[in-house]
């Protein structure tokens, strides 16, 4: 692999037009918190859908998805295809209600909904909690993704001379020195233009890595004759083609490497995973950058539009070029036991200059628009949730904002500081899905049941604790591998029995808070009744049926899509165009419901 003069131009490019957007929006952003977290409500929701796809496009997916690829087929990203049936529910039952709660995080939904000290707490130990320690972890994962990648493109890499690095007792290698400037660079333009900058910068960063992706993915097939060399060479493992995974047990079938997923784990996935924890970018009833861009569009059915456009993009769209380069993977490294850096193998052998400059500013583009929505977001907690509420009340504006723009540079050391302290957090994601085991039912079930208070969010956050070392140390569960499907059925069963008996066995919510939450929101539904009915001059939302439906033909327009273009990929144009046929119907009666209710997204 030889780098020319050409690709490092192409790098510098890409730099250069990403801090040139934060440069430019950095006036607007410097207005107030409301500027620099939600871009004072006025993104347009191709911009905040794609800021969402952008940011849910790091380094290490694309790895990812050639590591599930090599080892369960096509049909192993149904790890992860599941929460699409979170995410459209997001879509049609709360994006609207997100964006009319008029709060600047969804950590604050917490001082709206819940009264007296309790709610206080809560509030501010969300935004420790995830906002600092959840969020670094997030980020470490990343950088150890970056640094992977860099690891195979320049093996040889030195920074100042030297291979390693010793500072304040710890020992940065070189690529995580490179890494660490790279996200000094993102904490500049982020820093200085707020989620204006970053979901503007977040759209070019997604053009050119889907770009990248694409033009690898076309070459990379070329390389082996077509799609029909890539059929013949994986002619005796054809399952790695097949999109749904066969249910049952089968010895024999998985001592192959075929996704013989058992009625547990079809249990964990398809009926519990996708509702029941909390994971970023996938919360139940929406959340973290998913609820900032939300609640930073320009109204209700522009958060609604960006939402949609985010699922359609993330689960139809986005995975086929990583999944075409995987399966080459298979092919040109059969042997090699790293297969998710398979993935950049292939960058390195088969990419001519030019294109290996722009792959690898792809790279750059998945792995920064990451950071800094992660960036952005966490400090938007630390500042509103944590240190204007508790810190420094009262302050003007424009001090938030200064302190906004240290707190971004401060969670970057902190995430390099993280990233020196592991080697391998592939696991990370199922120890959090396992430890936000049932607080999911919660997060949705707050906006339309009165009942839920402050206790049954807080019951639901600590339940799973206590249930993890029970396994893992009294029942000797291997609850982050082996036993990870059942386990999690099992904390979230305990979750959800402990914040219900919380729930009935404390006090509801103030009447007045609950009448003001109410007022605000008017979410309607039987579950509001008892608060409805002392507010006769609030109408609540109605319409719930035509939200089901479109709530069906939503999963059903991302998963014919998905399939579709799949089945035209390999060469099965029939079956190919039937799927998308139906993706077009069930898009076309979305569009009918809408259209009928004037766009309000509810009828009332």
């Amino acid at each position: 692999m030889h780098i020319e003069i050409i690709d490092w131009g192409i790098i510098a490019l890409y730099f250069i037009i990403s801090i040139s957007i934060g440069i430019y929006m950095s006036k607007r952003a410097g207005r107030s918190t409301s500027d620099f977290f939600l871009t004072g409500r006025n993104l347009p929701w191709y911009v905040a859908g794609t800021s969402m796809v952008a940011t849910t496009f790091a380094a290490d997916t694309p790895l990812a998805v050639t590591e599930l690829v090599s080892q369960k087929g096509i049909a192993g990203n149904w790890l992860w295809w599941n929460m699409l049936f979170g995410g459209m529910l997001t879509v049609f039952f709360f994006a609207r209600l997100w964006r009319r709660s008029d709060i600047l995080t969804d950590t604050e939904f917490v001082s709206i909904r819940y009264s007296g000290r309790p709610a206080h707490f809560l509030r501010g130990f969300r935004a420790v909690y995830i906002g600092i320690f959840m969020n670094v972890i997030v980020m470490a994962w990343v950088n150890l993704a970056m640094v992977k990648i860099l690891q195979v493109m320049f093996p040889d890499l030195t920074v100042f001379g030297v291979h390693e690095v010793q500072l304040l007792g710890i020992n940065f290698s070189s690529h995580l020195l490179v890494v660490g400037l790279l996200m000094i660079f993102v904490a500049v333009y982020s820093s200085l233009s707020g989620l204006w900058g970053v979901s503007i910068t977040d759209t070019f960063q997604f053009v050119v890595a889907m770009g990248g992706s694409i033009t690898l993915a076309v070459l990379a097939v070329k390389h082996i004759g077509g799609m029909d060399g890539l059929k013949s060479n994986l002619s005796d493992v054809k399952w790695v083609f097949d999109f749904i995974p066969d249910v049952g047990k089968d010895t024999a079938a998985s001592s192959m490497g075929l996704l013989k997923m058992s009625v547990t784990a079809l249990v964990a996935y398809l009926g519990v995973q996708w509702w029941a924890s909390w994971y970023p970018g996938a919360e139940p009833g929406g959340g973290g950058y998913v609820a900032q861009r939300m609640m930073s569009a320009k109204d209700e059915k522009h958060s609604l539009f960006a939402t949609l456009w985010f699922q359609v993009a993330h689960y139809a769209l986005r995975p086929w070029p990583w999944i075409l380069v995987a399966l080459v993977a298979l092919v040109l490294y059969p042997n090699e036991p790293d297969k998710g850096a398979t993935y950049v193998m292939v960058i390195r052998d088969l990419l001519p200059s030019g294109l290996l400059g722009l792959l690898l500013a792809a790279f750059f583009a998945a792995y920064m628009s990451t950071i800094a929505s992660q960036t952005v977001w966490g400090t938007s907690y630390i500042i509103n949730d944590f240190f204007r509420p508790f810190i420094k009340p009262g302050a003007q504006e424009k001090y938030y904002v200064t302190i906004s723009r240290i707190t971004t540079f401060v969670l970057i050391f902190f995430s390099i500081i993280v990233t020196t302290q592991f080697d391998r957090i592939s696991d990370a994601w199922k120890f959090i899905l396992a430890c936000s085991g049932g607080i999911g039912l919660v997060l949705m079930l707050r906006w339309f049941w009165w009942r839920i208070n402050v206790w049954s969010e807080i019951a639901a956050m600590v339940a799973p604790y206590l249930a993890f070392p029970a396994l893992k140390y009294g029942l000797g569960y291997d609850v982050i591998a082996e036993d990870f499907e059942i386990s999690l059925i099992i904390i979230v069963a305990w979750s959800t029995f402990v914040w219900l008996l919380v729930t009935f066995l404390t006090k509801p919510t103030e009447q007045n808070k609950l009448e003001e939450f109410y007022k605000k929101v008017h979410p309607g539904g039987i579950g509001w009744k008892p608060v409805a009915d002392k507010l006769p001059q609030v109408k609540g939302d109605t319409g719930f049926v035509t939200l089901f439906v479109n709530y069906i033909c939503g999963c059903l327009l991302v998963m014919f899509t998905l399939f579709g273009f799949g089945k035209i990929l390999f060469k099965d144009y029939l079956n190919g165009a039937l799927f998308l046929v139906v993706a077009l119907i069930a898009g076309a009666i979305i569009y009918r419901n809408l259209s009928r209710t004037g766009w309000d997204i509810v009828v009332k």
